[in-house]
């Protein structure tokens, strides 16, 4: 939102033309309460929400077919399914994160992977005007750029070293700024609380969603633990509620929260009403080398939900998408679930062993493609779920390990399935 609202400022105050120039906020106004940061910063730096324009409240579309749009794509590159047509009207795209050729659009293209897209947004201005930049957009741009490099801790290895010269920059052209600490504390508070959320808001917070030969996943970050978020009342018609609303097959939950000692934690539930894809995924999880979430089965007494404490902090959901698509993969080829129907019994436990020993010897590193449908605009970049402080790289990928673990997970798991049939 900061790298939209600026960069239209930018333009607005240097392009020497009737052009207007429109932030506009790639979610529907509804959705604005899920971002409790962007609320409690805009309300900080005195920007009222009257003035916000959404893409709920803006025809694009009408726009483009009276020959009067121009579309600059802002800390994303790709366009949703039901705005395809508009991909002739994109002049530019700037953004921080790699490039997904297939889907982005065929223009003037600004990349770099640096912390935080508002980095690239301050770049632009004290390159080409700094003369326009006050107070109000610095402090913008100091402190969305703070939040997304995780305080510019070195430890984390978020921030490059443009990210760090700009924040710098920033502080001293105005050295009335916010002490970092202070701005990303009070950021990263807002960023987490999800008091006063209802379930469906909560897993709509932050989601993602992959969709591969008609089955189709979401994973939602969810900033509490996992514990309390299985104690919420009525929680599995929550869950059935949601899949059905918006059409998935599997919702897969990663929580996120700080212990007493300030260090996160991550732990996983995948909730699917079928058996078998339902063990699938697990097992995948579960005997992944590349990355190893280190998984501990967590008591659950909801049906059709899978609990897990997550060892390794350093996998965030990021890395957990490509072995989620290699599950679905290798699970579609061998069984096909129409979307919202019970599988029927007896076909669970030992098409879902032959499924995981085929997954298993299937995964390789790296994100897959989705064939059927191209992905929904991205979230914005989530410093503590998409990339863990902790994350130190992949380790490497061992064939012998990944086959010898799939093997003790697939004898385990139809061993854990027969008990609980009989």
């Amino acid at each position: 939102m900061v790298s939209a609202l600026a960069l239209a400022f930018y333009l607005a105050k240097t392009t020497e033309t009737e052009e207007v120039f429109v932030p506009v906020l790639n979610i529907k106004r509804s959705e604005l309460p899920l971002r409790g940061d962007n609320i409690f910063f805009l309300q900080k730096i005195h920007i009222p929400e009257s003035l916000l324009i959404f893409r709920d409240e803006i025809d694009l579309h009408a726009l483009h077919q009276a020959g009067q749009l121009t579309l600059i794509l802002v800390d994303h590159h790709v366009l949703p399914k039901n705005d395809s047509a508009l991909e002739e009207t994109v002049a530019e795209v700037l953004d921080h994160r790699p490039i997904e050729q297939r889907h982005c659009p065929p223009c003037h293209i600004s990349v770099e992977l640096v912390g935080s897209c508002a980095t690239l947004v301050t770049e632009r201005i004290l390159q080409g005007a700094p003369e326009i930049l006050d107070r109000q957009t610095a402090a913008l741009l100091h402190g969305t750029i703070i939040l997304d490099c995780v305080n510019m801790d070195l430890k984390v290895g978020k921030a490059t070293p443009k990210d760090s010269r700009y924040v710098e920059k920033l502080e001293a052209l105005f050295p009335d700024l916010p002490k970092r600490n202070d701005i990303f504390d009070s950021l990263q508070k807002a960023k987490f609380d999800v008091s006063g959320l209802t379930t469906e808001q909560m897993l709509r917070k932050d989601q993602k969603t992959i969709c591969r030969q008609g089955i189709k996943v979401a994973i939602s970050a969810i900033y509490m633990d996992l514990e309390a978020f299985l104690q919420r009342s009525g929680l599995i018609a929550d869950l059935h509620a949601f899949c059905q609303a918006h059409n998935c097959d599997v919702l897969v939950a990663m929580t996120i929260f700080f212990n007493i000692h300030n260090e996160p934690v991550r732990q996983l539930a995948i909730f699917c009403p079928h058996a078998a894809l339902r063990m699938m995924i697990c097992g995948v999880l579960e005997c992944s080398h590349s990355p190893s979430l280190k998984l501990t089965p967590a008591p659950s007494t909801h049906p059709n939900l899978q609990a897990y404490l997550q060892g390794n902090t350093q996998v965030s959901r990021k890395k957990l998408l490509p072995l989620l698509q290699e599950a679905l993969s290798a699970y579609s080829d061998s069984v096909k679930i129409p979307s919202g129907q019970p599988e029927t019994e007896g076909v669970c436990r030992e098409q879902a062993d032959k499924d995981l020993d085929r997954a298993g010897s299937s995964l390789v590193p790296g994100l897959s493609q989705d064939e059927e449908e191209p992905p929904l605009p991205p979230t914005p970049m989530n410093s503590l779920v998409d990339e863990c402080p902790l994350d130190q790289g992949l380790p490497k990928l061992s064939a012998e390990a990944i086959f010898e673990k799939c093997s003790q997970i697939s004898l385990s798991q139809s061993t854990a399935a027969s008990l609980s049939q009989k």
